[in-house]
């Protein structure tokens, strides 16, 4: 009898041990491999950084607002000069206070301007003076005075060899001054609330045959 309840205690035990052990071989196993269930993941992310992102292009700075007329030392003016003999027609920049030669002329920039976009009249005008070398060998100004881009029959370089005239002149302008200020219109007054403000008139009656009467007599 003790026998039997010995050799069931120990099958019981040997039974025990073996689902034991069957258990801690599974979990080993699901431990081993911790990256497997992040695998689907892990693909994802491999296949998000091998995906090639556009990069956009940065926006160049805006430039720096013009508070003031340009100088007229950093002013370029563009003059054409032509040679009448050969018909050849050059351009030349200039600053102001710079010259240069063709030939026997001498051509000088003093100033150079052109009106603002809001004028109602457009003109590139630049103050040129001539010099033209003569035949006795000395030099003679022959023009000194402004010329103008849209008006050439203004004012004439007196040259039969030469001609000169203004094609451009760089510079640039505030689009707002100190002294501006924005338009505003007072809101109108209504008409009742005028009326309302404004006292009644009282009618001044007619008066009567007798009272003109008595102011006659």
């Amino acid at each position: 009898m003790m026998s039997r309840r010995a050799a069931g205690i120990a099958a019981a035990l040997v039974l025990s041990g073996a689902i034991a052990l069957a258990a801690r071989s599974s979990i080993q196993q699901d431990v081993a491999d911790p990256q497997a269930a992040l695998s689907p993941d892990s693909d994802l992310t491999n296949a998000t950084a091998s995906a090639t992102v556009p990069v956009r292009p940065k926006a160049p700075p805006a430039p720096p607002p013009v508070t003031q007329v340009t100088p007229m030392g950093e002013r370029i003016a563009v003059l054409g000069v032509l040679n009448k003999r050969d018909g050849i027609a050059r351009d030349v920049s200039l600053h102001p206070g710079q010259a240069a030669r063709f030939g026997d002329l001498i051509v000088r920039l003093r100033a150079c301007e052109a009106t603002a976009d809001w004028e109602p009249e457009q003109l590139t005008g630049a103050f040129v003076q001539a010099d033209l070398h003569g035949a006795d060998g000395t030099w003679k100004r022959i023009f000194s005075g402004w010329l103008y881009k849209e008006s050439p029959s203004l004012n004439v370089v007196p040259s039969a060899l030469y001609d000169v005239w203004p094609k451009s002149c760089t510079m640039r302008r505030p689009e707002t001054g100190p002294d501006t200020v924005a338009a505003t219109s007072p809101a109108p007054r209504s008409i009742a609330k005028k009326s309302a403000d404004t006292p009644a008139e009282t009618p001044t009656p007619d008066p009567s045959p007798s009272a003109l009467s008595n102011s006659a007599t």
